[in-house]
Parts: C-alpha cells; structure tokens; sequence
C-alpha cells in the first residue's frame, strides 16, 4: 500500500483527488492538509511514502516544502501537481529534487500511474513540462528576485528598503537591473513577469 498525504489549499479539489485516490487500491491518503505548514506536520507525523502537494498555497508553497523535505533527509517522496506549466517552476523543482511534476487536468489514472511511478524510485515530468524546461534560464540573482517578491507584496522601495535593511538608492538599483534583464517598463511589470515565468 503507498501511502501519501495530500496537499492542496482548495477544498473541492482536496476532496476529489482524495476520493478519486482512495478508489485506488494500492494507494492510500493517510491525510490532508489544505496549507503548506499543516502538510509538513502531516509529513512529520505520518511519515508517508508521497507527498502529492500543490505549488501555490498559504504557508510554505509545495517547492518550499519540497526543498525543506529534502534538506531535512526526509524519505518521503514529492509529487507536484499543478495548473503552472512554467518554466521557472519546474527548473526550482528540479533544484528541490522533486520526483515528479505533473499538471492538474491529467486524468486521474495518469495521475495515480505518475504517483505509482514516483513511489518506485522513478523521476515523472509531464511532456508538455519537459518542453517548457527548456525555455530561457532565470536571469535574476537572489537579491532581485527576494525585492521584486515585496514589490509583488504591494510594498514601496521605501519599505523594502527598511524592511532589508538597505539604502533606498540600492533597492532602486537592484530594481533597475532587474526591469533591465527582464525588459519590463517599471518594477511592477518586472514582478508581475517574473511571477508568469515561475521565477519568484
């Protein structure tokens, strides 16, 4: 029997993958959880054979549970399942040593096949994700991609400077170089691209 924990911060959706896995008679949700911080708990707790998280979610996303699981040593094994076929996303899953990354509106067999797979010791990309690996590497360093994040947030040069302990001028400078890579007109332009591409 492989057991996983499910995370997933929409209910509906939560309860279908739910259901339609617990028809599956080799596979088992253990629990749920609908934030990234309860699906780590989950983990500690019942320590599953897959994690099946979303990427998107109140508390830590599912990269950052991955990438937290893995600097732990934890065993368990993650499998991605998202609306996001983004480059950027998938090449920070590879980073977090994810065992598979698959899109949401697969059928449920591909999805219990994929997470059947991962169990196995196997790496799962969907097709279509594959393709998008290739697409152009994230240009922005730690630094602009850690401002443009508070500039997502709503918050000023003025409070990221505060926040970061920096001086406004160098928040406006990283800014700049980053609107520069990313051939935006102004930093919210720079921070809306850089979330489309998966790169924040």
């Amino acid at each position: 029997m492989i057991r996983v924990v499910l995370a997933e911060d929409q209910g509906m959706v939560l309860g279908a993958f739910a259901s339609l896995l617990d028809l599956q008679t080799d596979i088992s949700v253990v629990a749920t959880a609908t934030n990234g911080d309860d699906a780590l708990a989950a983990v500690r707790e019942h320590r599953p054979d897959v994690l099946v998280t979303d990427i998107e979610m109140p508390g830590r996303t599912g990269l950052e549970l991955a990438a937290e699981l893995n600097q732990l040593g934890d065993p368990t094994r993650v499998l991605i399942v998202t609306t996001f076929a983004r480059s950027g996303y998938l090449r920070r899953a590879v980073d977090a040593e994810v065992a598979g990354y698959v899109l949401k509106d697969s059928p449920i067999g591909e999805l219990a096949a994929a997470l059947r797979r991962v169990h196995a010791g196997e790496r799962v990309v969907a097709p279509e994700l594959a393709m998008a690996a290739w697409d152009a590497a994230d240009p922005l360093s730690d630094r602009e991609r850690e401002l443009l994040r508070a500039v997502a947030g709503g918050a000023s040069n003025a409070e990221i400077a505060r926040r970061m302990f920096l001086a406004e001028g160098t928040v406006r400078n990283y800014l700049s170089t980053a609107m520069a890579k990313l051939g935006a007109r102004n930093r919210t332009e720079a921070a809306r691209t850089a979330q489309n591409r998966g790169w924040l």
